[in-house]
């Protein structure tokens, strides 16, 4: 994973802590966003992976991804619980990857069409 030259100055654990939490920023903004979606449409979630698995059903996660959104929970919960930089790094690269960024786009871009549709 590259890092832009604003970050250089970063020590690798501190890049690594800032990058970790905005995730979990974005998951929980990703996952809730996703709950109110659905329950618009009549379906009732209360946990992240049940909300991910709905919104498979529903046509709002393609395929290719399914696996990709139960890994990002699993990924999620095991941030609460690094204990050590090899853990921590381990996160850090899978949340940079592009699979995780082009999955969480996807659904972002899905959502933003599909509620512009319903505006009329």
């Amino acid at each position: 994973m590259k890092t832009p030259a604003l970050f250089s100055f970063l020590s690798k654990e501190l890049l690594i802590e800032v990058t970790t939490k905005r995730f979990e920023y974005t998951y929980e903004s990703m996952w809730q966003s996703l709950r109110e979606y659905l329950r618009g449409l009549g379906i009732e979630v209360n946990s992240p992976l049940r909300c991910f698995k709905e919104a498979f059903k529903e046509g709002l996660i393609p395929e290719e991804n399914e696996g990709i959104f139960s890994e990002i929970v699993r990924k999620r919960n095991e941030i609460v619980h690094i204990y050590d930089e090899e853990k921590a790094q381990e996160i850090f690269m899978y949340i940079g990857s592009d699979e995780v960024y082009n999955a969480i786009r996807s659904l972002y871009e899905t959502l933003k069409r599909k509620i512009s549709e319903e505006k009329g």
